[in-house]
Parts: C-alpha cells; structure tokens; sequence
C-alpha cells in the first residue's frame, strides 16, 4: 500500500549544480557592493555557537557601525581572503545562470514579489542586516536545499523582519537607507496601512490588496509597532520571532533571469517557529493554518530524511525556552496532524526526545494520572 505523497521532490544535479555557481557569483557581486565604497576592516562575531561576518566601520562621530556580509562558510571566507589579497572577484553573467536555473527546474517567485524584494535588497535592508521571512523564503529554501516543494508555496504577502533597536548600521553613502521610499517608489500601489490609533504603520497593501508587505521584529515591551528610522521603516513586533532571527543563513531568489541575494532563516528553524506561530493562531484563520501545516511537514519531513541533527538542535533549542514555547508547540503539531499526521507523529517524537529532563518527567507524571 502507498504511502502519504512526498512533499518535495529533488532537482536534477544539473539544477543543484547551476544554482550553486550562481549563488557563488551573486554572493561575490553582493559582497563586491558591500565592501567597494566603505574603508574598513573585517570583523567576525558568534552569536549563540555560530560566526557571522560585518565589514566594520568608523563614523564621524567615532562609532563603530557594521554592514552584514553574511554567515561564516566556505564561500564567504574565500571572498574575504581574495579582498585581503587586493584581488577583485571576476563575476559571471548572473542572467544566463539564473535562466538555466529556471529552465532545470529552480523554483522561482513571481515578478511584481522579487520587484519588492529586489527594491529591498537595493536600498540596503539585507546589508543592514534584514531577513526575509514567510512563503518567499520557504520558496528560496527549497533551491538552497536542492528540492522542489509539491505545495504550500502559494502568497500575496512579502514578508519581513529586521532585528529592530538591536543592531547599528552602516550603509555606503550611495546607499539609500529609506524602506519607505524602497516600497512605494516601486509605482505598484503599494500604500502605508495605517492603524485607527494611528500607530506607526508596518504593512504596506494595493488597493486591490493583491499583494501586501509587512514588516516584523522581536517582540518587547510593548507590542506597537514603532518607526525604525535608520531604515526609515516601521517595524511590528511580533512573539516568537527571535527564533528565526537567529542562525539566519543567505541564499538568492529567482524570477526568469534576475537573481538577488537574501538572508533568510535557517531552514529547521523556520519549520518550527512555524509550528509554534501556528499554536498562536485563530481558529479563524483556517486556511493560513493550512498552508503553514504544509510548510512545517515539508521542510520536517526534508530534515527526518536529510537534515536530522539540524531538526534535532531547533527541536533542542525550543523545547529548552520554557512552557510557553512548548505548549504552543504542542497546539502546532495538533494542527499538522489535521493535514499530514504521520509527519506530526515523527516530529512529535523528535520533540519530546529534545525536551529537557524536568519537562519530560511532567510530562509522564500528567499522563501517568490520566
């Protein structure tokens, strides 16, 4: 008897192998950008066991500040060591890279999203740090991962986060640091939603709210959305985001023959914040809980198969953040099994496996008096 269909299905090698020569030369113009105009020097941070690498610089007023380049891995370390050498790296054509990626296979988004998403990345939100988060980045996933998704993958929404108040920035000065003027330059419609309190707005819509841009951080104190002036941007807090935030990793994303570098979040952890969003969620909201079931069991079911000690130290992380997480992780996996129960049985079980010791003996302790 068959079994469940498979959520993802794999590229061809000849796919995996175009998509990694264009993200090597996209990350080595990204970084050729970054770096060209901005006299300083290389500075590597861990943040929670992980490098990460900024190009440091001194202001006028002799603050350090610092342009993100992206995580510590192979690649990076070769641009770095090629820059110290006073070499410039010779970057290919990216537009008949990108073509072939699509033509093999590569998921792609669609024109009027990578336009907002490009906008971004020109007016310097990743440099400075900026994630993208939601259905865009699950699709760039799936290329970065070497597959393709069978659903789930379906948005109006551009959805981003930014660490917020937590970071300093650096921008070359021919860079516009001006998100407001990224969105609605783009002569799309896209207008600033403003709220009845008049709270600084974080969402950008059409007025045939065919697409939407919102943008998100950490959550604080309070949960207003506040207006981030470094990027002239409004930022809404929202619970749990720290999670993606975190071991965030950089790929590109592909419409036809254009390609822009993005930093998105780590895959495993992006399927489990999702998860504990989704026991957030209304009722109401049935059919965003669908889709995000479906984003959940396709990226778990890639980690049980080919990314298990990824799966397993998200899974080790959240459960280790206290109740809270764990509850609304537990109302998550209710919602998967509605839609893909054997995937939310396998994660269920990677889950208690990950939780700490005293968790574990409440937990027999509650069942043991049912």
């Amino acid at each position: 008897m068959a079994g469940p269909p498979r959520l993802f299905t794999d590229l061809s090698p000849a796919a995996q192998t175009n998509f990694a020569e264009l993200f090597e030369q996209a990350q080595a113009a990204a970084f050729d950008r970054s770096v060209r105009d901005l006299p300083g020097s290389f500075n590597r941070k861990t943040v929670k066991g992980r490098d990460y690498w900024y190009w440091q610089v001194r202001d006028l007023a002799g603050v350090n500040r610092q342009v993100y380049l992206g995580p510590d891995d192979e690649r990076l370390a070769r641009l770095i060591r090629l820059h110290a050498e006073g070499g410039r790296n010779a970057a290919s054509d990216i537009a008949p890279l990108a073509g072939a990626c699509v033509a093999l296979g590569c998921m792609t988004v669609i024109q009027q999203h990578f336009a907002v998403i490009n906008r971004m990345a020109e007016h310097g939100f990743f440099r400075a740090g900026g994630v993208l988060i939601g259905t865009h980045a699950f699709i760039a996933m799936a290329n970065m991962l070497g597959v393709r998704w069978t659903s789930g993958w379906r948005t109006s929404d551009v959805d981003f986060a930014h660490p917020g108040r937590n970071v300093s920035l650096a921008l070359a000065e021919n860079a516009k640091a001006d998100m407001h003027d990224a969105i609605t330059s783009l002569e799309m419609g896209l207008l600033p939603q403003h709220t009845l309190a008049a709270e600084p707005a974080s969402t950008y819509m059409t007025a045939r709210k065919d697409i939407r841009v919102d943008l998100l951080t950490t959550a604080g104190r309070k949960d207003d959305a506040y207006l981030f002036e470094p990027l002239n941007v409004s930022l809404q807090p929202l619970k749990f985001m720290e999670f993606s935030l975190e071991h965030t990793t950089q790929t590109v994303l592909l419409a036809g023959e254009q390609a822009v570098v993005v930093n998105i979040p780590s895959p495993m952890r992006y399927a489990l914040h999702k998860l504990v969003i989704m026991g957030e969620r209304e009722e109401a909201f049935r059919t965003k809980i669908g889709k995000d079931a479906g984003q959940v069991a396709a990226l778990v079911e890639y980690g049980l198969e080919r990314s298990p000690s990824a799966l397993k130290a998200a899974a080790e992380d959240l459960m280790a953040r206290g109740p809270g997480w764990r509850s609304r992780a537990k109302e998550g996996l209710r919602h998967v099994a509605v839609h893909h129960p054997e995937i939310a049985q396998r994660l269920g079980d990677v889950l208690k496996a990950s939780a700490p010791a005293t968790a574990r003996k409440k937990a027999a302790a509650t069942a043991s008096r049912r």
